[in-house]
This record gives structure tokens, C-alpha cells and sequence, in this order.
């Protein structure tokens, strides 16, 4: 689907659209594949049971609480390139500092947080012309595993005031108005789940953002001029260039749209890239302008299995393409060194090489 009204409505149908069958299309196109058992492959009502436990760290009021945190490791990373001449935007910047936030709110020890961004990586890769994962991706995927595994048994020996702590006590309503406490292995898909949704996504809009405000010196002028337009900037990525260009379901029961039948048990891929393009929804869509007045936002999913971190994703990419219109206002992107990510749901760049100017 890719109109972006047949988007929103069909992520507001989980009932008819589900997610236990996978969302990847490595997943959705063979019937035998393992469906690795996480939330986001999880359908109502164990969806929402498993959601409310973590929802609460992601309220507005949460995030006003790591404003600083997210700032502080935002400008932290960027303070020591502000003075060369040139360096990797995502190498240096926006792919090391959103797994340092996510981490940090997980709980993982500042020694580990870098490894998490590896191995994610290395899970995410595809290679050249393959749908399916390699060996590597699946090596890198249990060792982050046994990672949190190891972690989550030591949360439970010394807690700390973190989410994957508040986790190891929380408890979980169960079908039968009961309630249970979560397994470790949960815990450890929580955290896998986490660390990998929280850095890549901001990565991929913050390395978006540079190259799109370099081809369109116009709107970078604007955001440099008026704070007010970060926020709306941030929407206008997602708009244009969204990190995750589909999501996967599988159709439960036969639907039909514009006279054409979607069959039962058929797999079904939500474009949002393309439904963020669609001139029904959105005045002259491949314009790229900050000040455009955004239909609902789609960018990082809808429904009930929007974004859970979208509020702390949205908060780093505000601050970070703030704190690059403060410090960063004169670069450029060689865009002739730029290098696309191979990855299965996830679009953006691996290597932005800018100069600052100096």
C-alpha cells in the first residue's frame, strides 16, 4: 500500500493487518521463517500488556528529565570536531551519541554502550542483492543476546535506577487478571529491541539532515535563524526521507481497497516512504520545507505500534540538528564520498563526509 490514507488506516487496523507473522520482507516471504518473539512482532492483547510496561518512560514528562542527558551527550560528541576541517558525520557523531542515550536509559555500563551500536549494525546488514541475514548478522545477534542476558541477571543482584532494572521488578498483567513478572530472556529482548530502535533511527534522520539541509541551503538558513523551526525541521525529515521506508504485516482476514481483494494470510508492506510522497496528502510532496504544515505524522509508524521511543527520538534529533545549527552553521557535504546503508527496513547513510569551513 502506498497512498498515504490506505497507510494510516491500515496501521490503525491491527485486527485486520498483524505483526506476529514478522514485518521484515525476509520474514514475510517465506512462510517457514522464525519470527523472533519481541513486541513489535507481538498483536493485541499481549501487545498492549507488554507495552504498558515501558510506555511510561517515554511520556513528555520523561523527556523534559533527559533534556539534559540528551544534550549533554549530543555536545559531548560534537564539542571536538567543531575545530576540523573535515570529518564522517555518522562515524563521529550521529551514529555514536544516540546508542550512548538509549544505553544510558537502559542501564548499560559506558564501557559497553559502542558494542551495542556493532552489533546492531552488524544484525541490520544485508549483503549485496540478499534479503536474508548472514552469519555474521546472526552471531552479532546472539552474542547482543547473551550481552543482555548477562546484564539483566546482574539488574537483578544490585538494581539501579534504570529501565532495564525497572523492568526485573515490574510485573505484567497476564490473560487471566493476574499478573507475572518477566522472564530474563523478556528483558533481554526489551533491551535488544531498545538499543537497536534508539540509535538507529536517530542516526539515519540526523545523517539525512545534513544532506538534505546541504542540497537546500535555503531551509538550512532558516533552521540556523529561528529555534523555532528545530522541531519542525525534524518533522520535515522524517516527512521526506523516513528511516524505515515499510513496515511488514500479514493480512488476517480478506480486506478489500479501491476494488482490488487483499487475500488472507497474504503479506502486506505499508509504504511510508512512498505515503509521505503522495500529493493527496501533502501540497508539492518532494519540496523539501521545514515550515510546511505536516498532515499526521507517519514517519515513525501509527497505531498501536507507532515508535515507542518516537517522543526521545524526536528529542535527540531536535537537539542534535540544534546544537549543529550553533556549532556546525557553515558545513558542507561531500556528497561524492556519501555512502548508503545496506540494510533490510532501514534507509539512510553509513559515511556523510562534511567540512566545516575551517
Amino acid at each position: 500500500m502506498s497512498r498515504y490514507e490506505d497507510v494510516v488506516a491500515a496501521h490503525r487496523d491491527h485486527d485486520t493487518f498483524i505483526s506476529s507473522r514478522g514485518l521484515t520482507y525476509e520474514q514475510l516471504s517465506d512462510p517457514d521463517a522464525d519470527v523472533p518473539a519481541s513486541i513489535i512482532t507481538m498483536d493485541p492483547p499481549d501487545h498492549t500488556r507488554y507495552r504498558k510496561l515501558v510506555s511510561r518512560a517515554f511520556t513528555p514528562r520523561a523527556m523534559a528529565g533527559w533534556e539534559d542527558l540528551v544534550r549533554g551527550i549530543v555536545s559531548g560528541y560534537l564539542e571536538p570536531l567543531v575545530g576540523e576541517p573535515s570529518f564522517d558525520l555518522v562515524g563521529e557523531f550521529a551514529g555514536p551519541f544516540p546508542v550512548e542515550v538509549i544505553s544510558a536509559i537502559l542501564g548499560v555500563p559506558e564501557g559497553d554502550r559502542q558494542q551495542i551500536r556493532h552489533w546492531t549494525d552488524t544484525m541490520l546488514r544485508r549483503e549485496e542483492g540478499e534479503a536474508a541475514s548472514g552469519a555474521a548478522a546472526q552471531e552479532a545477534g546472539i552474542a547482543q543476546t547473551m550481552y543482555f542476558l548477562e546484564l539483566v541477571a546482574e539488574k537483578r543482584r544490585y538494581p539501579g535506577d534504570d529501565m532495564l532494572s525497572a523492568l526485573v521488578a515490574a510485573e505484567v498483567e497476564t490473560g487471566d487478571g493476574g499478573t507475572a513478572s518477566l522472564h530474563d530472556i523478556e528483558i533481554a529482548a526489551f533491551g535488544t529491541l531498545l538499543g537497536a530502535a534508539g540509535s538507529e533511527t536517530v542516526t539515519k534522520l540526523v545523517g539525512n539532515a545534513a544532506v538534505l539541509f546541504h542540497r537546500n541551503p535555503d531551509q538550512w538558513r532558516l533552521v540556523k535563524d529561528g529555534f523555532e523551526l528545530h522541531a519542525d525541521a525534524v518533522e520535515e525529515i522524517l516527512r521526506y526521507w523516513p528511516p524505515s521506508q515499510y513496515q511488514g504485516r500479514c493480512s488476517a482476514v480478506e480486506s478489500e481497497w479501491h476494488g482490488v481483494t487483499v487475500p488472507s494470510g497474504k503479506p502486506v508492506f505499508l509504504l511510508t516512504g512512498a505515503a509521505t510522497h503522495d500529493e493527496r496528502a501533502y501540497e508539492d510532496p518532494d519540496r523539501f520545507d521545514v515550515r510546511r504544515e505536516q498532515a499526521l505524522a507517519i514517519g515513525l509508524g501509527h497505531g498501536v505500534h507507532a515508535c515507542l521511543g518516537a517522543a526521545l527520538a524526536r528529542l535527540e534529533s531536535r537537539v542534535a540538528i540544534g546544537e549543529m545549527a550553533a556549532r556546525l552553521p557553515d558545513f558542507a557535504v561531500d556528497e561524492a564520498g556519501c555512502e548508503r546503508v545496506q540494510m533490510s527496513n532501514v534507509a539512510g547513510y553509513s559515511k556523510v563526509p562534511v567540512h566545516t569551513g575551517h
